[in-house]
C-alpha cells in the first residue's frame, strides 16, 4: 500500500492551514480571510489607480462566481470597508471604493501573508522556500483560468 498522500489532498490541507491562520488574523478586523483578500484587492487597485472598480473585475482577479462576489462585498459594505455607488462610465455597475477605515489595508494583507507563509515555513532553509515559491508560480502558470475557474 502506498503511504504518499495524494497531491490534492496535500494541497487541500495546506490551504485549509494557512486560510485557518490568516483567519485568525482577519478576525481582528471583524472579517474572514476572504472578505479581507478582496477587501486587499480593492485597497490595491484604487492605490495603483486606473479607473473604477467593477464586482466583474474582482471575480476575475479573485477567481470567484458572481453570486460569491456579491455576498462578500455586502457584507464589506454592511461592516463599512466598501462603498458601492452607481458607476460614472456605465449606470449597470457599481463603483467599489474602500472607506477611509480600509485604505491602505493591502500592504497589511502582504504583511500578514508574510507572517503566516514564515510560519508554515519556519524549517526551511531560504532555499527550500525559494523551490517552493517558484514551484507554485510554474503550477499557477499551467492553470487555464478560463477553465478551472468556470462554473
Amino acid at each position: 500500500m502506498d503511504n504518499v498522500m495524494p497531491f490534492g489532498l496535500q494541497i487541500a490541507i495546506i490551504n485549509r492551514a494557512f486560510r485557518k491562520k490568516l483567519d485568525e488574523k482577519a478576525s481582528s478586523m471583524g472579517l474572514t480571510a476572504v472578505q479581507l483578500r478582496v477587501l486587499g484587492s480593492v485597497s490595491r487597485l484604487e492605490e495603483k489607480g486606473g479607473g473604477e472598480i467593477h464586482q466583474n473585475d474582482l471575480e476575475k482577479l479573485e477567481r470567484v462566481t458572481h453570486p460569491a462576489m456579491t455576498g462578500i462585498i455586502a457584507k464589506l459594505q454592511a461592516k463599512g470597508f466598501v462603498t458601492c455607488v452607481a458607476s460614472a462610465s456605465d449606470r449597470r455597475y457599481k463603483k467599489i471604493n474602500c472607506t477611509e477605515k480600509a485604505k491602505g489595508v493591502h500592504r497589511f494583507i502582504l504583511d500578514q501573508d508574510r507572517e503566516v507563509m514564515e510560519s508554515l515555513c519556519e524549517n526551511f532553509t531560504a532555499k527550500q522556500k525559494e523551490n517552493l515559491i517558484e514551484g507554485l508560480r510554474l503550477l499557477l502558470g499551467n492553470i487555464d483560468s478560463d477553465s478551472v475557474f468556470d462554473d
